[in-house]
């Protein structure tokens, strides 16, 4: 297995269905779930365990997905009240070495719940031709609405998975 993609690359979707949609807006909200149940018990020197070789610790990983989720819940905000925006990039590397990342897991923990739910009662409320909105991203290019979704989706997913492997490699 790829240590850094324990569920797999993102593979952009195309149109997202309603369905499919439903299903991308519940991985968000069950999200700060299973990211409080993957690290539940874990004492500090194991949230400071890099998941993989040379990758982020535990705790790191826990920041980055709020510091990410607060982006893109930022950036669905701009493609809904701007015409195709171009986004801003942040370097996830550099956020993941401030203080903050290094902090009880507890605060994103809590953040990420109110975030998500924020976020899903959003996505719920979107109207046919919200979902085709746009936004422009630096590096990807133009990227749809729900195609942010589908990413999203697909992010907390992939970095609660890198919890539970390595929980599952250590017999956590």
């Amino acid at each position: 297995m790829d240590l850094r993609f324990p569920i797999g690359e993102f593979k952009m979707p195309g149109v997202l269905e309603p369905g499919a949609r439903d299903d991308a807006i519940a991985a968000i909200e069950s999200a700060p779930s299973e990211l409080r149940a993957a690290v539940d018990g874990l004492t500090d020197a194991q949230l400071d365990t890099p998941y993989r070789p040379g990758g982020w610790t535990v705790r790191q990983v826990t920041h980055h997905l709020v510091d990410s989720h607060v982006n893109s819940y930022t950036r669905l905000k701009l493609a809904l009240t701007e015409a195709a925006p171009l986004i801003r990039t942040y370097d996830e590397a550099a956020w993941a070495e401030l203080p903050d990342a290094v902090g009880p897991a507890e605060l994103s923990l809590d953040l990420l719940e109110h975030l998500h739910a924020r976020w899903a009662y959003l996505w719920r409320r979107l109207t046919d031709g919200e979902w085709r909105r746009t936004l422009r991203h630096p590096d990807l290019g133009e990227m749809r609405v729900d195609e942010l979704l589908a990413f999203y989706a697909w992010h907390g997913r992939h970095h609660v998975a890198h919890i539970t492997t390595l929980r599952d490699r250590e017999g956590w």
